[in-house]
């Protein structure tokens, strides 16, 4: 049985190692000047996401581990920014994707998902008739709201949010641990959507990028977690690395998986009471039909012949 992904409340991020496959498990290897090897043993069932940084490779085996126990694989820049590419596992059920395509190919649906998460977000009431214009206008007001409220209480002045990738050295520290931990938290909700099985390009506020929905659904959390964490870090000699670490520790607290899972599903299904565990795997593709549903596959559905006779 596949594990189920809010039971796995970690990530791992790696750089300057090689992941292989032994004969006990899938380990990191690094090695020394002199020759030395050093392996460390990856907890493959209980990891959501392995954010793999530069200077690392990974074999075949290890790779087909971590699909075999639903762990998603991404490929980040260094220290976890940016993501490059992450993987797909094929035994996943259509339920939750075609749930997603069902709301966001309807502008009205997808007006009405991106309102609940405004709401989710913010727990305020959203009208019905507030456009998607006017949801940005208000996000803004808050998020500036936030960022000068938290900039009091830690006395560092005036703060401006500002990501530049080509001069990230040059960047305040509340900024780098701010994009740091967004990196990672953006890795988490990854996994969690491609282990429901949902496209992460199918965005409901943004759009244009294969991790459109990523970001929809990080944007959820990042008031309660990645921005007061990263305020908290102003005077961190490394706030890159504390960013990171301080952001695993609060992935346990406050079980963040198990809340992205439910949270997805609420907005994609807000009428099931009952939703599909996450994780579910399919055991026989079905065929579409437009009157009767589903019905199963690797069935021969040719008219049955008519024996002859007089």
């Amino acid at each position: 049985m596949l594990p189920r992904v809010g039971d796995s409340l970690s990530f791992l991020y790696a750089d300057i190692v090689r992941i292989v496959q032994d004969d006990t498990g899938v380990c990191a290897e690094t090695t020394s000047d002199d020759g030395d090897i050093t392996r460390v043993y990856l907890p493959t069932a209980s990891l959501s996401c392995v954010l793999l940084g530069p200077g690392t490779s990974i074999t075949q085996p290890a790779l087909a581990t971590f699909a075999r126990h639903g762990t998603t694989v991404v490929c980040t820049g260094s220290g976890g920014v940016r993501c490059y590419s992450g993987t797909v596992s094929p035994s996943l059920t259509t339920r939750w994707l075609e749930h997603q395509v069902h709301q966001w190919s309807d502008p009205d649906r997808r007006l009405a998902v991106a309102r609940q998460m405004y709401t989710s977000r913010f727990q305020i009431a959203v009208p019905a008739t507030t456009t998607l214009d006017q949801l940005r206008g208000m996000e803004g007001q808050r998020m500036k709201a936030l960022y000068k409220l938290l900039a009091q209480q830690h006395r560092i002045g005036r703060f401006r949010r500002a990501y530049d990738p080509d001069s990230w050295d040059s960047q305040d520290p509340v900024n780098l641990a701010l994009s740091s931990a967004s990196t990672c938290l953006y890795g988490i909700v990854h996994a969690a959507l491609v282990a429901l099985g949902c496209s992460p390009a199918l965005g409901f506020v943004h759009q244009g990028t294969q991790l459109a929905f990523v970001y929809d659904v990080a944007d959820l959390y990042k008031a309660e977690l990645t921005v007061p964490l990263a305020f908290s870090l102003h005077d961190s000699p490394n706030p890159e690395a504390a960013a990171r670490r301080s952001f695993r520790t609060q992935l346990r607290l406050y079980r963040l998986l198990p809340r992205i899972v439910a949270d997805v599903q609420a907005l994609l299904a807000p009428g099931e009471a009952e939703p599909i565990a996450d994780g579910h795997a399919v055991d026989m593709v079905d065929l579409w039909d437009p009157e009767a549903g589903s019905v199963p596959a690797g069935v021969n559905y040719a008219p049955q012949e008519t024996p002859d006779g007089p």
